[in-house]
């Protein structure tokens, strides 16, 4: 292998034309696969250095719409700007961005284009940089010698060639980025619509409880723990009378305000839900009270607000409930049931005020 005179460093004899066009070919091929830009830059940054046996190259982005240098990629014998940015104006990259047009530079330090203090610490002698995609530059391509190379017409031909398909591989990713990201935002949008679809399966228009689907589904999954629970049937008085004298409208309020009335007077952990008709259900997990002190607590609420608001009706209600110091699936129509019972029993014998 060949020793560079300048580093004392081994270096890559040129590539024959013909092996250099086969390698070229390859890298098309291997550029048309990448879906993403580090898979790119780790394909050009080492096809540019053995397309014509040079001892570095880099990858450089046009960034901040056309103000900097964005040197994102690197294969060379010795580190040179791998992560760094410069203003356009002060960099070889830069020039040949603004120009679209290759910069060939035997001699860096006869070149006025050159920042030569840059380039002083590093190994570059010779270079030649083309841009990716003459028509809008998106970035550049950069082959580096370490001692002084004349670079040919055929190597120039090579690296620009290599560029111009990475442009067109830059163009892939972002179009593939692109279906991706309307991929992830329709998969985001049905989703969203199959759970809009579920919610809606399992709750009550009206309330915004669960409706008797959901009661089921929830308390299923709360029962499989076998825990302490209280089972409360709940009927609002006189539904059928409001709708018959003021109109389903006030009817429809009136089931609201129950509804309300057990969110506010019942855990967030509790299953709440509207059966049917005038008709709701709580199941209470570990209950902290006994039914006989629920019910009381729920009729203080009520005659609370029945105080504080003004309408042509009052609210009623008829509670009935069963508790179990344990309870499986299996358990809950029976509770449901005896529930039910409890609560007709109560509304047979209920002498609260009916509504007017």
């Amino acid at each position: 292998m060949a020793m560079d005179l300048v580093s004392l460093r081994p270096v890559r004899p040129p590539v024959p034309y013909v092996q250099a066009m086969e390698r070229l070919l390859q890298a098309v091929q291997e550029l048309s696969l990448a879906r993403d830009l580090p898979a790119i830059q780790k394909i050009v940054r080492s096809v540019a250095r053995e397309l014509t046996g040079c001892d570095g190259a880099t990858f450089v982005l046009n960034e901040g719409e056309g103000a900097f240098c964005f040197y994102a990629d690197e294969d060379a014998i010795e580190p040179l700007w791998k992560g760094h940015r410069f203003p356009q104006e002060i960099c070889i990259s830069g020039w040949v961005m603004r120009n679209r047009e290759p910069a060939i530079i035997p001699d860096i330090y006869a070149d006025p284009r050159i920042p030569q203090e840059a380039y002083r610490p590093t190994f570059v002698r010779s270079m030649v940089m083309v841009p990716i995609r003459t028509l809008s530059p998106v970035g550049a391509i950069g082959n580096y010698w370490a001692d002084h190379h004349e670079p040919t017409e055929a190597e120039v031909r090579l690296l620009q060639a290599l560029a111009d398909a990475t442009s067109v591989a830059m163009e892939n990713v972002a179009v593939y980025a692109e279906l991706e990201e309307r991929v992830r935002l329709r998969t985001q949008e049905l989703s969203k619509a199959h759970s809009e679809i579920q919610k809606r399966a399992i709750t009550d228009e009206l309330t915004g409880l669960l409706n008797r689907r959901g009661f089921y589904e929830a308390s299923e999954e709360v029962l499989q723990r076998n825990l302490p629970l209280l089972v409360a049937y709940i009927d609002a008085d006189g539904l059928k009378e409001v709708n018959d004298q003021l109109g389903h409208a006030a009817g429809d309020a009136m089931l609201i305000e129950i509804a309300d009335t057990l969110r506010a007077c019942f855990r967030s952990s509790d299953i709440i839900a509207r059966m049917g008709g005038d008709e709701f259900c709580v199941l209470v997990v570990n209950p902290r009270i006994a039914g006989a002190e629920l019910r009381e607590l729920l009729h203080d609420r009520i005659d609370q607000i029945n105080s504080a608001t003004r309408r042509r009706y009052n609210l009623s209600f008829s509670f009935g409930c069963i508790e179990a110091a344990r309870a499986g699936v299996n358990d809950l129509d029976r509770l449901l049931v005896e529930a039910d019972r409890r609560m007709y029993e109560a509304k047979t014998g209920n002498n609260r005020q009916r509504p007017s």
